[in-house]
């Protein structure tokens, strides 16, 4: 087995300080930043997130190895900036206004990180305007994502992609839901571009609507 094995390994297992070790012995061998990211780092997160999907694993062992893996990465993001690594794009994620939700949200950011995009997380209870702000104040995001976990809120889901659609922007964004109470026909009525029914089809659709 190589260091990058040893790394996923450590990331699977949610060995957050092992991680970190091995990455810094990795990149104290001469192993470039970006060759760590891809074939060890986000290579875990690779067998995580079907694992998840399958049932084979949970939301618990989920998180632990997504804040393994964001050690890791925060060991080597100075070195990818001077490697002028590229990132897979860029996307924002936040809970609807009047939900204070945020297990299922924090899954899928760490997921969409696993799968090399950089993620703005405005937390929970965001309002349609924040969300509008964001995006018109950042014009290199390419995803939304909006997540709702409880049918309560369902129109302040829809609210917000209206907002953003009467802001001008919804050319410039392509919009991802779910939640629990979310489904493919809400996503086809209120005319968006995706939905997703967990946490690692969330990442696989977002490097879909980005890619």
């Amino acid at each position: 087995m190589t260091i990058l094995d040893d790394i996923s390994l450590a990331v699977q297992k949610g060995k957050k300080a092992d991680v970190e070790a091995l990455v810094k012995q990795a990149i104290a061998e001469g192993i470039p930043a970006q060759e760590i990211l891809n074939d060890g780092l986000m290579a875990a997160m690779n067998i995580i997130g079907p694992k998840f999907k399958n049932n084979e694993i949970f939301v618990p062992e989920v998180l632990v190895a997504a804040r393994a893996m964001n050690a890791g990465t925060e060991v080597i993001k100075p070195l990818l900036a001077e490697e002028g690594a590229p990132s897979r794009g860029k996307a924002v994620i936040g809970t609807v206004k009047g939900d204070m939700h945020d297990i299922g949200k924090n899954l899928v950011r760490m997921m969409i990180e696993g799968k090399g995009i950089e993620i703005t997380d405005l937390g929970v209870d965001v309002p349609p305007e924040v969300f509008v702000d964001y995006i018109r104040t950042h014009e290199d995001v390419q995803l939304a994502c909006f997540s709702s976990l409880l049918t309560t809120t369902l129109p302040s889901l829809e609210a917000t992609v209206k907002a953003v659609e009467e802001a001008g922007l919804r050319e410039q964004i392509k919009i991802l839901i779910g939640g629990a109470p979310v489904t493919q026909a809400l996503a086809d009525q209120i005319g968006v571009d995706g939905y997703s029914p967990d946490a690692a089809s969330a990442a696989e659709k977002a490097i879909e609507l980005i890619g």
